[in-house]
């Protein structure tokens, strides 16, 4: 009896021919890959870039956030009461020393100085009578005409009408001094706020008729750091000499505004461990405003020693230590522990741990392993990128 092949049965054969064939290149898979790793050697060192740790004079600079603020700073209050009489500036304009802002009503003080002046004009006159009369009786005492009880009141009325002479030009010269208050003047060059009051109003001192800040020069107040103010601290004690300051808006690029360093405080706040600090600035075109923030750099002006700079890109973090590969004469890695400082126009300072002209990884430092070779790919030690350039694949 002959069995015809059912639709099933040819299924079932041609997996099986499919299984015996996979497992088949499996197994020559298997024996190719045993082969290669029985006759091949050490993989092919990974390449990398290096480049060379530069050494040069930098000024190490460190950055902090301020304030600008006035160096003259003043609200303008009435010295006298009354009633305003006009308003002589515009709010927000330059004003000179000695303008006239506002205009008080003088009419009783001038009443009150015309009055003082009669008085002192009639004081003086009997000042005079009485120094007059005690002449005539030391006349008359030194030939015995008078009492000597006479005499001596003659000369205390004498001395009596001088004093209230001089006590009538003292109030005479305070009557001047609030007629002159009545005009109320700007005591110092600056930009005038907005007038708080208006024609009409009375005024005494208790009420503040407007604000004046200087522009040029300006201070900038920032808070310094320990470090910061351990380096600089020589140069505090002598003024500030030696010590370069440059400040920068949010809206501008960089620090364009130079100054000095004005003001260091005595002691250092034990909360935060800061020391304020205040440096002076020049503000000839007015951009820089009373109250606005400020980004201040700070370091050293004159006597920079040589430093060792590296890019970033070569520096990997081990828990709480920082390191660096170093290529070796034989272009081996050797893993070296670095003590970092502050960044210098891109390029990092490197305080301990390196030499000068050695050979460090800068890219691919995922790809070096402590003591293993590598192919070095020499790049220049830039802070533009270029120290970062991808190795060659």
């Amino acid at each position: 009896m002959t069995l015809r092949p059912t639709p099933l049965m040819v299924s079932t054969l041609a997996l099986t021919l499919v299984s015996a064939a996979l497992l088949s290149l499996s197994g020559c898979s298997r024996g190719d890959a045993q082969a290669a790793a029985a006759a091949g050697g050490p993989p092919p060192a990974p390449p990398v870039s290096v480049a060379a740790v530069v050494s040069r004079a930098v000024v190490e600079q460190q950055d902090f956030s301020g304030r600008i603020e006035a160096v003259e700073s003043a609200e303008i209050r009435a010295r006298v009461s009354g009633t305003i009489d006009s308003v002589h500036f515009k709010p927000g304009t330059l004003v000179k020393k000695g303008d006239v802002l506002f205009i008080i009503d003088p009419r009783s003080y001038q009443a009150e100085v015309a009055r003082l002046e009669a008085a002192v004009a009639s004081s003086k006159a009997r000042a005079e009578l009485g120094r007059t009369e005690l002449e005539r009786s030391k006349r008359l005492m030194a030939d015995n005409a008078i009492a000597q009880r006479d005499f001596d009141e003659r000369a205390a009325s004498a001395r009596q009408l001088d004093a209230g002479a001089q006590a009538d030009a003292a109030a005479l010269a305070v009557a001047k001094l609030n007629l002159e208050y009545t005009t109320v003047r700007a005591p110092f060059a600056g930009r005038i706020g907005k007038a708080e009051v208006t024609v009409g109003n009375l005024v005494n001192s208790n009420v503040v008729l407007t604000s004046l800040v200087s522009i040029d020069p300006v201070y900038v107040s920032f808070d310094g750091d320990e470090s910061t103010f351990l380096s600089i601290g020589g140069a505090a004690r002598e003024g500030g000499k030696g010590v370069k300051v440059r400040a920068g808006l949010t809206n501008e690029t960089g620090f364009p505004h130079e100054g000095r360093l004005d003001f260091i405080d005595n002691r250092v706040d034990p909360a935060s461990g800061t020391v304020r600090m205040r440096a002076v600035l020049e503000n000839k075109n007015g951009a820089l405003i009373p109250g606005l923030f400020a980004r201040v750099q700070v370091g050293a002006d004159t006597g920079a020693p040589a430093a060792l700079l590296i890019n970033d890109t070569a520096i990997g973090t081990d828990q709480n230590r920082k390191f660096v590969y170093v290529i070796n004469a034989e272009n081996k890695a050797e893993y070296r522990v670095v003590q970092l400082g502050p960044l210098v126009d891109g390029l990092r300072v490197a305080r301990a741990g390196l030499k000068p002209g050695e050979r460090i990884v800068v890219n691919g430092l995922q790809r070096v392993r402590p003591g293993s070779p590598v192919a070095p790919e020499v790049v220049a030690m830039t802070a533009d990128g270029a120290a970062s350039a991808p190795a060659r694949q």
